[in-house]
């Protein structure tokens, strides 16, 4: 029988690691696929605030897309604009399908709705400022 050497025993380890890790990677996947497609279009007054949230046509917003990294394709928020107040509110799709905007960047929101009504609250009754792109 062969003897077990160390770089053999700290391959297989490696092997071992390298194969959770992918089965994982894809385990994950598999649970955050979301399962809805694009959010239905919404227009209310919530808190004195209008807010409207709806497809955009061409899949982006005011010509800044393809920063990457944030889901949607290529840009943020894969073709869905929000409003407050007649103000656009950057918003972008992660990866898992939950919501995020430039108010409240560190917080997810299942849909964009849910995103527009947490910016009014973190507004505070303050103008929404349109986002600057260079």
């Amino acid at each position: 029988m062969p003897e077990i050497t160390r770089r053999r025993a700290l391959g297989a380890a490696a092997g071992a690691a390298a194969a959770l890790a992918v089965a994982g990677t894809a385990a994950a996947a598999v649970r955050t696929v979301p399962t809805a497609g694009d959010p239905a279009s919404f227009d209310e007054v919530y808190q004195g605030r209008r807010i409207q949230g709806a497809p955009s046509p061409g899949g982006g917003h005011g010509g800044h897309e393809g920063h990457g990294g944030h889901g949607g394709h290529g840009g943020h928020g894969g073709g869905y604009t929000v409003r407050i107040d007649g103000e656009e509110l950057h918003v972008m799709r992660n990866a898992d399908g939950t919501w995020i905007s430039v108010v409240n960047h560190y917080e997810t929101f299942a849909t964009p709705r849910a995103v527009a009504r947490a910016a009014v609250l973190e507004l505070q009754g303050a103008q929404l400022v349109p986002l600057a792109v260079a």
